[in-house]
């Protein structure tokens, strides 16, 4: 088995890229998965796994192959393991994985589809926390509009906890999404202060997808032009916005009250 002990070898500075930037990540088609429920997690979500890495004072080979019995496997010391690990707990394993084609063309929806859509989310704790909701409430699909962050970056996986490879993801513009959702005939409520009607007053059981954007813009005007309809949720305090992870969410489990969950 391989055998890695230093930072300088040419293949852990090539994962090092792979943390720090995403045109690495975009070129190789792989990204870094830290933790073992990570991983788990990961492969039962169709990632394929190119190759483990394990500290073997806190990760044994065993477990290591428990987790992917049929890739690689490089052992390495304790300073390859600090440089590559993003966070202090990673129960001593990292993977290389492939990243997945982020289509529209690829989303394989249910007849009655329930879709979360935010346009331009900039914060990776936040599109981490919208994907933990999706997953909470079992979406069809997630769809990023006009993509600030690539999906693949460490921070994103690492507050996603999982939830990056458990939703169906796909990212496009703001016309392209416009377009998929009209040619299959869901309709798309846009959660906007300008001339909107209540959240709670529309009904959600058919086809439906669910568009916030960020805390500080909104969406833009072409969204709140095409809407089926522009919602809102009531605030009665001094502010007009909330975190967008927790208005998405509201919206969303309005709808699978609808549902009936």
């Amino acid at each position: 088995m391989k055998q890695i002990t230093s930072i300088q070898n040419p293949y852990i500075k090539s994962l090092v890229l792979l943390q720090e930037k995403a045109k690495a990540r975009k070129q190789s088609g792989t990204f870094l998965i830290e933790g073992k429920r990570e991983i788990s997690i990961a492969i039962k979500g169709g990632y394929e796994i190119e190759t483990l890495l394990f500290l073997p004072e806190i990760c044994s080979e065993t477990e290591a192959r428990k987790l992917s019995s049929n890739t690689e496997l490089i052992e390495i010391n304790k300073d390859v393991f600090q440089k590559l690990a993003y966070r202090d707990t990673t129960e001593g394993i990292l993977a290389v994985a492939k990243t997945k084609s982020l289509q529209l063309s690829d989303l394989k929806l249910s007849e009655n589809p329930l879709i979360l859509v935010a346009e331009a989310p900039e914060k990776p704790g936040n599109i981490g926390a919208l994907l933990r909701t999706a997953d909470a409430a079992n979406l069809d699909a997630v769809i990023i509009a006009n993509p600030k962050s690539d999906l693949y970056n460490p921070n994103i996986v690492r507050s996603s906890v999982g939830c990056l490879f458990t939703n169906q993801i796909a990212t496009g513009t703001t016309s392209e999404i416009i377009a998929f959702l009209k040619e299959r005939k869901i309709n798309f409520y846009c959660a906007t202060l300008q001339n909107s009607t209540s959240y709670h007053t529309q009904d959600y059981t058919t086809p439906t997808a669910l568009v916030v954007g960020t805390e500080a813009t909104g969406l833009t005007e072409e969204w709140r032009k095409e809407a089926t309809q522009n919602i809102i949720i009531p605030m009665q305090g001094e502010i007009d916005s909330m975190n967008v992870s927790v208005a998405a969410a509201i919206l969303i489990f309005e709808a699978k009250r609808q549902r009936g969950f």
